[in-house]
């Protein structure tokens, strides 16, 4: 059994000038802490999720970095730093925000979507005050999630396909 460690959040941002929406998870897994890019577990079903909706292929970083880009989508995370257990939002403590508004100065967001409820409840609470901006709740796309199979899920997410 893993132990508690605190954690400042390794990966940066992605986004550019064009990001017109921001998908916010809550901190990275274990396994994308050491890619060193989001959605890393192979079974998270985040870029899965991503290849149906836009009919595309995304084998690995780059491609992935370049179809964010291609589509206008920013990916970061709600926490800056936090006490956690591996990789388990559950046990997610002593959180620090990350300061979104160079994002959102530098870019064109208009609407934020969160990946998961610890996201959406923390950005709720410590984030939002600061925006202004309504996030849109979506089901987390973690393995932990798994009572939500990978077509309710992309039910759920296309709604990313409308803005």
């Amino acid at each position: 059994m893993s132990s508690e460690e605190r954690i400042i959040h390794p990966i940066p941002p992605e986004f550019d000038e064009n990001s017109r929406i921001l998908v916010l998870g809550s901190f990275p897994s274990v396994r994308s802490r050491a890619d060193g890019f989001f959605y890393a577990h192979p079974k998270n079903r985040f870029w899965k999720i991503m290849e149906v909706l836009y009919s595309t292929e995304l084998p690995d970083i780059p491609r992935r970095k370049a179809f964010l880009h291609e589509n206008n989508i920013a990916l970061w995370d709600t926490v800056a730093s936090c006490s956690i257990k591996a990789s388990e939002d559950s046990s997610i403590t002593s959180v620090q925000a990350n300061d979104l508004s160079p994002i959102l100065r530098s870019s064109r967001i208009d609407r934020i979507f969160t990946n998961g409820r610890k996201s959406y409840d923390l950005y709720m609470k410590l984030t939002y005050p600061l925006t202004g901006i309504e996030p849109v709740l979506l089901p987390s796309t973690s393995p932990a999630n798994a009572a939500w199979s990978l077509e309710a899920l992309i039910s759920f997410w296309q709604v990313i396909l409308c803005h």
